[in-house]
């Protein structure tokens, strides 16, 4: 389609630096935003609200056949930052008052584009402007948030040299580190997956790999959620479920995994279609955003601060880079001592998750609720060395679990790779809410 290459006023509105605790402060904050937009055009306002003042803005500057452009950036920064609190309903309908102005003015706007971090359904804030299109699953649009790793390769090629000559390796394996760390962001049924630029300017910037993204914010309110409806991370990772399970939500009916998709700690891992039905499983997208939220997580599920999670895992790669699971289990031990009555949960898989996070944090390779031809086993954790096989008994014994692991031939998958197996049984305390007991048992 052939461009006109006129110029347009622009009407660029940014909600992402702004604080607002309640509907008045939000009202007075867009009241000032059209002021100084007002001001930009030398256009006076005389209009009250500020819905009222953003449509007497538009209409003014329209004139002579002249359309507006409007770019709003963040627009759910008022409603992510109360959530969690009364207020987000006035909060959410001064909101919706002006955005309904885009609908409105339709006829006066040659181009309106609104970015957020999270998507609500269409019955809240978004209501009145059925003549959006959304982009957030559009296959053509997937890669426009992220790098490519034809991208990467391309316009990196000078930084990568230089990363490249800094680790000591070559340029294949660096880049596979690259990917492992900073990769795996995929938007649309597409299996087209994007680099974090975010990350990937701070790594060729500091020649140095760390968890960058996240430092840009603890999601505490996503954490608060997941603790409040008890989210296991790991089982939702699992299941498969439909688009609408993770696209859209609303405020009176928080669901984490629409949250944990939208604010990017999981991405689309798999899709699966069944004759007309797509279904899609979630993961985490790279090391990064897996290790950074596992911490936080730990931190949380044991209510110990992240100097005192990461001293610990310091202890943990000690036994686990010696295969001494003497000094990996009592180091768990002191992890888990401790957790606060509230927090405690009594069944087996509140432990099992707690452990799988911590063998993640290691950089182990662990599976967990591994299906086999005789029953489901906990854990499945690889090093370079070895297979560990575990199962876990609350209030059982470490001996019961570890005749689970033999009488159901547990190990028997991986008696081939060529890797020593250790079957380990492991009991859990409801009362002491820690590992009591563990057994090992090295398979002929």
């Amino acid at each position: 389609m052939p461009y006109d290459w006129k110029t347009y006023p622009v009407l660029r509105i940014d909600l992402g630096s702004t604080q607002s605790s309640n509907a008045q402060e939000l009202e007075a904050l867009l009241i000032n935003l059209m002021e100084d937009l007002a001001e930009k055009f030398s256009i006076s306002l005389r209009r009250l609200t500020s819905h009222e003042r953003f449509h007497e803005l538009i209409n003014k500057l329209a004139v002579n056949d002249r359309k507006v452009v409007v770019l709003i950036d963040e627009y759910d920064k008022p409603i992510l930052g109360n959530i969690d609190k009364p207020q987000v309903h006035e909060i959410l309908r001064v909101l919706k008052a002006f955005y309904s102005v885009v609908k409105t003015d339709e006829a006066n706007i040659r181009f309106a584009f609104l970015t957020g971090v999270s998507k609500f359904s269409k019955v809240s804030v978004f209501s009145d402007l059925n003549n959006l299109t959304d982009l957030t699953m559009n296959s053509s649009y997937s890669t426009m948030l992220g790098f490519t790793q034809e991208e990467l390769e391309t316009n990196f090629s000078e930084y990568i040299g230089r990363l490249e000559k800094k680790e000591g390796v070559s340029r294949q394996e660096l880049l596979s580190k690259i990917r492992k760390y900073y990769n795996g962001y995929r938007f649309s049924r597409e299996t087209t997956r994007v680099y974090n630029p975010v990350s990937i300017g701070k790594l060729f910037e500091t020649q140095e790999f760390d968890n960058y993204w996240f430092e840009t914010g603890t999601p505490t309110m996503l954490i608060n959620l997941m603790k409040k409806k008890r989210l296991d991370i790991e089982e939702e990772k699992k299941r498969w479920v439909d688009p609408e399970s993770f696209s859209a939500y609303e405020v009176d009916q928080l669901e984490v995994l629409p949250l944990l998709f939208q604010t990017g700690y999981l991405t689309i891992a798999e899709t699966e279609k069944i004759g007309t039905m797509t279904t899609y499983r979630l993961d985490y997208p790279n090391l990064e955003v897996a290790s950074s939220f596992t911490k936080v997580l730990l931190s949380r599920q044991t209510e110990k601060p992240l100097n005192e999670i990461s001293g610990a895992l310091r202890n943990l790669l000690v036994g686990f880079s010696k295969n001494d699971l003497e000094i990996v289990f009592l180091a768990l031990q002191a992890l888990f001592a401790g957790i606060n009555q509230e927090l405690h949960i009594p069944l087996e898989k509140y432990y099992q998750s707690l452990f799988v996070m911590v063998f993640r944090l290691l950089g182990a390779e662990i599976q967990s609720e591994v299906r086999t031809a005789d029953g489901r086993i906990d854990a499945v954790v690889q090093n370079s060395d070895n297979i560990y096989v575990l199962e876990f008994k609350l209030n059982g014994t470490a001996q019961e679990a570890l005749d689970q692991i033999r009488d159901k031939n547990y190990c028997l998958p991986w008696q081939n790779t060529g890797k020593k197996i250790v079957a380990v049984g492991v009991e859990f305390s409801k009362e002491k809410r820690n590992i009591t007991e563990w057994l090992i048992s090295f398979l002929e």
